[in-house]
């Protein structure tokens, strides 16, 4: 099923060109991971992790999630973590709802729960706070892709996993509450994007 048309837009106009060949490197392990999956006819579990799952773990779920769907690479799962649990961060839903995708808050309270939608006939991911090993994630035979150095530094064993892969972003954090706060989200947004387009780009169903 297509992707939202705003959504299916922006993929197409991701600058793929600019991931680096010290990003490549860093992203290899992951594709490594995702085309062995693949190749196996095996589930693909990505459990995207930070240190409040709140931000950056987040976005790289959805769009993982969303980027497989666009590559027709069938059984993959997404998830997301944090070594504690917060609340999904509301600029980083609001950012991704600005990309095109259909949000819709399920629960309010400290940790909303959101109904994360990138096509009118696929499954929501289901956003909220919560710890890398909570019921709702894969307990085994995952990948744990650490998302922020801090989490990478703090959480040596992820028990469960099949492997662990760090792939750090900047944490846009940093420009909460000032006036570049929207746009400092949405490039981290698209970087996430763009490395995780390229990512799936390179597997062979």
């Amino acid at each position: 099923m297509a992707l939202y048309q705003n959504i299916e837009k922006t993929l197409l106009n991701l600058p793929t060109d600019t991931v680096s060949d010290e990003r490549k490197t860093t992203l290899q392990p992951l594709i490594d991971f995702i085309q062995d999956k693949v190749t196996a006819q095996k589930e693909v579990r990505l459990n995207f992790i930070c240190t409040h799952n709140s931000r950056r773990s987040h976005l790289s779920q959805v769009w993982a999630q969303t980027i497989a769907h666009h590559f027709n690479i069938k059984q993959v799962f997404c998830y997301s973590g944090g070594t504690e649990a917060t609340a999904l961060f509301p600029m980083a839903a609001e950012t991704l709802k600005n990309t095109g995708f259909n949000i819709q808050t399920i629960a309010e309270g400290n940790n909303p729960i959101y109904s994360i939608k990138y096509a009118e006939d696929e499954h929501a991911v289901i956003g909220f706070s919560k710890t890398y090993d909570d019921a709702f994630n894969p307990q085994s035979e995952f990948a744990a892709i650490m998302t922020c150095s801090s989490a990478d530094k703090g959480c040596p064993i992820i028990l469960g996993a099949e492997k662990r892969i760090p792939i750090t972003f900047e944490d846009p954090k940093a420009f909460d509450n000032t006036p570049q706060q929207a746009e400092k989200y949405n490039e981290r947004s698209l970087q996430i994007a763009t490395e995780l387009f390229y990512v799936f780009s390179q597997i062979k169903a």
